[in-house]
């Protein structure tokens, strides 16, 4: 008797872990990115947090750029509370080649992060970056603020896909640090 319920409590927990979380659908990405159109300068409008922003206080920026390679190089930008300004530089991948919407980024090699284009505005005006395991989310601009009514349909669209939207953290972008 105790054999038999042993291996369904086994056999359970090995399905438990092997059966992805249901209540979480597939997360799509947008139909097609021009990639040529996607690089250049981006401001953070706002992100969920995550630890390799802790330091940021201000002024995050993005800059993205084709590499000869075929690969796009990245260059992040952050003010910590000292004034101080951080830098990252990496590079991306493209791992979706149909679309170009599914990206692998990297600080520090051999270490790949999902970089996902979840929604992205007909002019290339504003993104939203995330990741499939929706703990990483980024709403970014080419300018250094966004309409309100649009951020909130962004938070309401990313929320209805499994985003803790709740948890977002708006970023200042101080007037004179948009324009250098």
């Amino acid at each position: 008797m105790f054999k038999p319920v042993l291996i369904a409590i086994i056999v359970t927990a090995i399905m438990g872990v092997m059966v992805p979380d249901s209540h979480k659908s597939e997360l799509e990405v947008v139909s097609s990115v021009d990639l040529s159109r996607y690089v250049g300068g981006w401001f953070e409008i706002a992100r969920l947090p995550n630890r390799f922003e802790k330091k940021c206080a201000d002024s995050v920026t993005a800059a993205y750029a084709l590499r000869p390679d075929g690969k796009i190089e990245v260059v992040n930008r952050c003010r910590k509370s000292s004034g101080e300004y951080t830098t990252a530089k990496g590079k991306a991948k493209i791992v979706d080649k149909k679309t170009n919407a599914k990206l692998k980024v990297t600080f520090f090699w051999p270490f790949y992060g999902d970089y996902w284009i979840l929604d992205l505005g007909s002019n290339y005006e504003y993104a939203v970056v995330g990741d499939p395991s929706r703990n990483y989310l980024w709403i970014l601009s080419r300018t250094p603020q966004i309409e309100e009514t649009l951020y909130q349909q962004l938070l309401g669209k990313m929320a209805a896909r499994g985003f803790k939207t709740e948890r977002m953290i708006r970023t200042s972008q101080p007037a004179n640090e948009a324009n250098q």
